[in-house]
C-alpha cells in the first residue's frame, strides 16, 4: 500500500523493535516485528478515491502482501487505517520518494512505526486467512499514565476469561511517531458478535470490579473506533 506523505528526516533512523529496551511483559505483548501505522482522513467527496488508492498493493513494499486496511464506521476522526508490515527493522532516509497516488486524496495522515507479533500470528489474529470479510474490528489508541506502561501492557493483553464470543487481538507497542503508547485491536467474527459481546460487559461495566475501571487506572487517554475491512478482501 503506498503511504500518504514522504517521511524526509534527513538522517537515516533505523528502528529494531527486537533492540529495544522494555519491561518483560511489554516485550511479550509488543512482539519483536516492526509495523508502520497510518491514520488518514480523506479529502471531502474523495473517500472513496483514497480507499482504492490505499487498497492498490504498493509493488515497492518491503513486505509485499503483508497489510490490512481498515475503514471506519463510527469512533475517531480518521477514515482509514493502513497497518504494513515491514520485517525485523525498518529504515527511513531523506531520499525523495516517488509520486504517491493516494496524496490527492488525503486531508491529512498520521505515521507511527511499532513493534509487533510476527505476521503469521498478526494475520492469523486479524482474520486474514480463512475470513469471508465479515470481521469488524474494534481500533483503539492508549496513552499510558506515567510509570503506569506495563500495567496497561498487561491489561491490554490479559484474556477474557468470561468473554461470550471469540474474540481475536492484537497489541501493537509504539516506536516512533504518535503521541500513544499502544495500539488494540480486536477483531470479532460479525456485527452480531460484536453486539453480543457489548451487552455482556454493559452488565458490569462501571462497577468497580470489572475490566472497564480497571483498565482506566492506568491510562490517560484512549480512543475507540469500530472499523470494517476493505483489504485484503
Amino acid at each position: 500500500m503506498k503511504r500518504t506523505g514522504t517521511l524526509c528526516l534527513g538522517l537515516a533512523l533505523v528502528l529494531s523493535a527486537a533492540t529495544m529496551s522494555r519491561a518483560q511483559s511489554a516485550q511479550a505483548a509488543a512482539g519483536s516485528d516492526v509495523y508502520h501505522v497510518q491514520f488518514a482522513k480523506a479529502v471531502p467527496g474523495e473517500a472513496a478515491a483514497l480507499a482504492k488508492a490505499l487498497a492498490t498493493p504498493d509493488p515497492q513494499a518491503p513486505m509485499p502482501g503483508h497489510v490490512i486496511v481498515l475503514r471506519h464506521q463510527q469512533g475517531d476522526d480518521w477514515d482509514f487505517c493502513v497497518i504494513e508490515h515491514l520485517g525485523s527493522k525498518a529504515t527511513v532516509d531523506g531520499k525523495p520518494a516517488p509520486a504517491n497516488p493516494a496524496r490527492p486524496f488525503t486531508a491529512w495522515h498520521t505515521d507511527t512505526f511499532v513493534s509487533g507479533p510476527a505476521w503469521d500470528e498478526f494475520a492469523r489474529a486479524m482474520g486474514l486467512t480463512g475470513d469471508k470479510g465479515t470481521s469488524v474490528y474494534s481500533v483503539a489508541v492508549w496513552r499510558a499514565a506515567a510509570n503506569q506502561r506495563e500495567q496497561l501492557a498487561q491489561l491490554l493483553t490479559q484474556a477474557d476469561a468470561g468473554a461470550k464470543v471469540p474474540v481475536s487481538r492484537v497489541m501493537l507497542q509504539h516506536l516512533e511517531g504518535g503521541p500513544w503508547t499502544y495500539l488494540a485491536i480486536d477483531r470479532f467474527n460479525s456485527w452480531q458478535d460484536f453486539a453480543a459481546s457489548q451487552a455482556a460487559s454493559a452488565a458490569t461495566s462501571g462497577s468497580g470490579q470489572d475490566g472497564w475501571s480497571e483498565i482506566r487506572k492506568y491510562a490517560t487517554y484512549h480512543h475507540d473506533t469500530l472499523a470494517d475491512r476493505i483489504a485484503p478482501k
